[in-house]
Formats: C-alpha cells, sequence, structure tokens
C-alpha cells in the first residue's frame, strides 16, 4: 500500500508517483532474484540516473533535480520500500558528490560535478578504515605532496560500491594535526596503484557490494584536492548530516515493505476459521508497527524541512536517523513473527528485510553514536 504522503506541490507528486511506477516496472519484479544472486545491479542506477532519481538534491544548473530535501528523501524512501541495496546506493552517491558541490572549486564543478549529477557516474565514500569506523579523527591513511601530485597509501573498509563506483571521495591524513590533518580528494577509478580485495560476506543487502579500497602509491593531480588541506573533518562532517537523513529514510521504506508484507498476509492466512488478523493479538501487532513506521517517517521529515530552511539540524538527523533504524530493526522482525514459520523461509521477503534492518543501526554512525552526538547537543 502506497504511505500517506503530505508533499509540498504538485510537482513533488508527480515525482514520487513517477518514482513508485519506476519501482513497480523495474526493481520489484527482479529484486528477490538479484539479492539471491548477490549481484550489483549497475543497470538499475544508471536507469535511476536516466530518470532524474540519482541526485534530487542538487541543483538544476549542475545537472540536479533541484528538489528539496524533504521531496528527495521521500522518493529514497519509495525506492528503498521496493530494493533496500539500492536506496543504500543512491544515499551513498548522493553523499559522495557533497564535498565538490560544496567546498570545490568552479574548476572542479564543471570538470567533475556534471558527470556524478547526470547519472553517468557512480561514485563512493571512501572514509572509514579498518581501525578507524566512528572515530573519523583515527584515520591513518595518508597523502603526500609531490610536486603538481598527491600520493595516497591506505587501506580503506565498508565502501559500498567498491570496486563498481566511477570515482572514490576519499579522505586521507595530510598532516598529524589531528582532526586538522584530514584532507579530502576526488580519486577516479582509474587511477593506478588502487587494488580492490574481495568483497565482506555480509549478512543482507547482497546487492550493496561492499569491501575494502586499497591504494598503494596511487597518484592523483594535486588539483583533485577538494577544500584546502586540513579541511577534510569539516567536508566529512558537514555530508554525514545529510547521509544519516538518507539512511533514516532508506530505513523507513524498508519498514514501510515489512508492513504492508503483514498486512496482505494477516489478510489472508487463516486459522481457526478467520483470517489471522481478526485476531486481537495480531492485529495490535501490526497497529503498532504502523505507528512505528508513521513515527520514523515523522522524524526524517522534520530534520529535512529544517534542512530545507536553512536551520541547524544536526541533533535532529541523529534523532531521525536511531529513531528510524531502531523502529527498522523492530518493524521487520515484528513481521517475521506475523508470517510464523513462513517468515523464517527464504520464501517470502520478511526474512531478508529482517537481516537489512540490523545493518542500518550499524552504518552512518552507530547508534550509539547518534546517541552521543544528541547528548552532547542537549548538554553543551
Amino acid at each position: 500500500m502506497a504511505a500517506t504522503r503530505l508533499l509540498p506541490s504538485p510537482e513533488a507528486e508527480d515525482l514520487i508517483r513517477m518514482t513508485r511506477d519506476v519501482c513497480d516496472a523495474r526493481l520489484r519484479p527482479i529484486v528477490d532474484d538479484m539479492e539471491a544472486k548477490a549481484e550489483f545491479p549497475r543497470e538499475i542506477f544508471t536507469l535511476l540516473g536516466e530518470q532524474g532519481l540519482l541526485t534530487l538534491p542538487y541543483p538544476e544548473e549542475f545537472g540536479g533535480g533541484d528538489q528539496p530535501y524533504e521531496v528527495y528523501l521521500q522518493a529514497l524512501e519509495e525506492i528503498a520500500s521496493a530494493w533496500m541495496s539500492v536506496a543504500v546506493g543512491v544515499s551513498v552517491h548522493s553523499l559522495t558528490c557533497n564535498p565538490i558541490f560544496a567546498f570545490g572549486t568552479d574548476e572542479q564543478k564543471s570538470q567533475f560535478l556534471e558527470g556524478m549529477l547526470d547519472g553517468s557516474k557512480l561514485g563512493a565514500y571512501c572514509l572509514s578504515e579498518p581501525d578507524a569506523g566512528s572515530d573519523v579523527a583515527a584515520i591513518s591513511m595518508r597523502a603526500r605532496r609531490e610536486g603538481d601530485e598527491y600520493v595516497l597509501n591506505g587501506v580503506k573498509s565498508w565502501i559500498s560500491h567498491a570496486g563498481h563506483a566511477d570515482f572514490y571521495t576519499t579522505f586521507a591524513r595530510t598532516s598529524d594535526d589531528g582532526p586538522r590533518g584530514l584532507s579530502c580528494f576526488h580519486v577516479p577509478a582509474d587511477t593506478p596503484g588502487i587494488s580492490f580485495p574481495p568483497p565482506e560476506r555480509k549478512m543482507g543487502l547482497d546487492c550493496d557490494t561492499v569491501g575494502q579500497v586499497v591504494f598503494e602509491n596511487a597518484r592523483i593531480p594535486a588539483g583533485n584536492l577538494i577544500g584546502a588541506e586540513g579541511q577534510g573533518m569539516t567536508i566529512a562532517l558537514s555530508a554525514l548530516d545529510a547521509g544519516r537523513l538518507g539512511i533514516a529514510a532508506c530505513a523507513t521504506g524498508l519498514a514501510q515493505a515489512a508492513l504492508d508484507q503483514a498486512v496482505a498476509y494477516a489478510k489472508e492466512r487463516r486459522a481457526f476459521g478467520k483470517t489471522i488478523g481478526e485476531f486481537q493479538g495480531l492485529a495490535f501487532l501490526l497497529a503498532e508497527m504502523e505507528a512505528a513506521v508513521t513515527s520514523a517517517r515523522a522524524s526524517y521529515l522534520h530534520a529535512a524541512r529544517l534542512k530545507d530552511a536553512g536551520r541547524p539540524m544536526g541533533k535532529e538527523a541523529s534523532v531521525a536517523k536511531f529513531v528510524c533504524t531502531d523502529a527498522a530493526m523492530r518493524v521487520t522482525t515484528d513481521a517475521v513473527q506475523v508470517f510464523g514459520g513462513y517468515g523464517y523461509t527464504k520464501d517470502y521477503p520478511v526474512e531478508r528485510y529482517m537481516r537489512e534492518a540490523k545493518v542500518t543501526q550499524i552504518f552512518e554512525g552507530t547508534n550509539q553514536i547518534q546517541r552521543l552526538v544528541i547528548s552532547r547537543a542537549l548538554l553543551k
């Protein structure tokens, strides 16, 4: 069933309707088979790019969709309700574009941004390392200036699109000055010295290829430095709030899909002479699931509307991230319960939804980190 939405304009309503139509026609028919095979759906990202759905929140003058965040996130939620791996990939790609859009020079925007925003190039966001996840200041990868080039050495971990991306937005250390020693770089995928070990064998999101990116004396032009040396921490944190909202919307879409499956099953499955939805215990469980999904959506939309108004929303983004992802974990688990034994089999998608929900509580900053961000904002 379609989520109840209050959109800001007829144009936005048309966009969400178009997104839903694309999902129904092109994503839902193949998602089960693709996830079972763990195939990277590059052609789907190309399709979304052609439809203008890959970079909705960026200005039209650069090739983006020029949509407010509250509309972009609801389109992202629609994609997640059909195919979570793809929605996460769209959110990641949007994140990779932010540094050049927000901090890049006019020359960099002219050289790189059009391909990023028209859907012809797919990005990866290289921030985490084996020993630096939530603690961004612990990044150890080095970028050494040699004349008109930077030489990159180090290993990035947990990178979506590793081995499939066309460019890697990469954070590396240019000095030992703690958080002020990080810098940001645009690294094309064909740069010599980049390699990709076998991807991680994950619990879920099998079409979201995640792995390490290894840099061994990888040389890039000095002009590929985004912002100034030492500005990397500021650049990373500026994009992470938007990334957290992306994951919040994805988690909400996943929870909506699980709820829809549970409601449909409760209307059809019969026990003791009536549908299982007629039993109050299960009906109330469905009501609680609906309340969780609706509350999650309200949470991310509140933060998005603050962002669209140009107001601070870091705390609200963290609230949305952990509220929406905790809701997704709870709702998908309850959906499996509604299906009973069948929910534990791969004959129905709810077991996949449950596996996919777990990682949403971990990436883009664990939910424990979100609580830290929120409490610091309250107490400062």
